[in-house]
């Protein structure tokens, strides 16, 4: 099951852009001294495109996503790889979608400082344990990696910034969203900061047994990384911490303005929490969890259960009007870093507007409306 899951972390991370730029890694040595380091106990890294022209004084910071681990084995195991060690990420990345430094691909935020945080500590960046695993020396401390690079980047000319975006796809997405007071309280009052999360409302669904897999995945998480104390405080002590780690209770909680950007039939939500693969011993699933076209027709109506579900967790936030919503019905997973998904002709649009667009309208204040609710009744591929 471990396995099963890191190779779909790896190939969500290695899909990466299209086309873009390639922006060269910045390993944080001095992070160590404050026990800020990766599960393997290597230093954090990120990788940073400065702001130019009228961009020089806003910021983008991205959250990498791939997933959890939940146990010693499973952090064992991510801990030698790119979403593990930063010894292991890639140098250069490239950046296109949100990154993108081409007006014509990214009209809004081409010029603005960009950047691309490495995600190595398998909590969403929650976890804080002083104690190192004296057999397996993994280090859990996702907490950490988060504050020593804003730091850092504060540094490098964050302090001077008059805009901010924290931003991050997938188990980034969940970061973006549970840390998005925390980056808030980086900046004074006078600083436009807003969040964007895209592909990180995981709901606590069932799996086609009836069985709460997410929801024990989750608990582990939180217990073995340390993560309560991380997490909202007023949502924390609201109830039991692990459940903060769904969006559906975290998000009333959260104060800074806040876009979400998801698909009610999110490809990993469909292919872990519904079936997970221990669930699809037979492999019946694995056609359809390719491509939403490949399903039977009882696939197709338990995924159309499941969208109806994730809505219904969705319609049940408080109201807001500091929120913005775009959620489309593709069959995909964490894809703003795609020019293709972002702003392009291609792109997935609701009530006629691309996410790019949308994220835009809402950041600066350019239109009264940010709900974009796709109601087409059945998942399309949108690859």
């Amino acid at each position: 099951m471990a396995t099963f899951l890191l190779l779909l972390t790896l190939l969500a991370i290695s899909v990466g852009a299209e086309d873009g730029l390639n922006v060269n890694i910045t390993i944080l040595e001095s992070a160590t001294a404050e026990g800020a380091v990766c599960l393997d106990g290597s230093p954090p890294a990120y990788y940073l495109d400065k702001g130019f022209d009228s961009g020089l004084s806003n910021w983008i910071i991205m959250l990498d996503g791939g997933g959890w681990c939940w146990s010693i084995t499973e952090c064992q195991n991510r801990s030698s790889s790119i979403v593990g060690s930063s010894t292991k990420m890639k140098n250069p990345s490239m950046f296109g979608g949100i990154l993108h430094n081409n007006p014509q691909e990214n009209p809004d935020f081409y010029n603005w400082n960009r950047v691309q945080v490495g995600y190595c500590d398998g909590s969403s960046f929650t976890g804080d344990v002083q104690e190192v695993d004296p057999e397996k020396k993994l280090f859990y401390r996702g907490a950490r990696i988060f504050k020593a690079v804003m730091e850092d980047l504060w540094n490098k000319g964050m302090e001077n910034a008059k805009n901010a975006i924290l931003t991050g796809s997938s188990a980034g997405g969940l970061a973006t969203i549970l840390n998005c007071d925390k980056f808030k309280s980086f900046f004074p009052d006078d600083v436009k900061v807003k969040c964007v999360a895209n592909a990180g409302f995981f709901i606590n669904a069932k799996t086609i047994f009836g069985t709460s897999y997410i929801q024990e995945m989750y608990q582990k998480v939180v217990t073995l990384h340390g993560s309560a104390k991380n997490l909202p405080p007023s949502c924390a002590s609201a109830m039991e911490p692990s459940l903060c780690f769904f969006p559906q209770h975290v998000i009333p909680y959260v104060q800074t303005p806040l876009f979400i950007i998801n698909s009610h039939y999110d490809a990993w939500q469909i292919n872990n929490t519904l079936v997970p693969a221990y669930l699809n011993p037979q492999h019946t699933w694995d056609q359809c969890k390719a491509l939403i076209s490949n399903c039977t027709f009882t696939q197709r109506i338990i995924i159309q259960v499941f969208g109806v579900e994730f809505l219904k967790a969705f319609e049940g936030l408080t109201p807001s009007y500091t929120r913005g919503y775009f959620i489309t019905s593709c069959h995909a997973h964490s894809q703003i870093i795609w020019t293709s998904y972002w702003y392009s002709a291609t792109s997935p649009r609701v009530l006629n507007k691309t996410i790019a667009e949308a994220v835009a309208d809402w950041y600066f204040d350019r239109a009264v409306f940010h709900q974009y609710i796709d109601p087409y009744p059945c998942a399309r591929d949108c690859l």
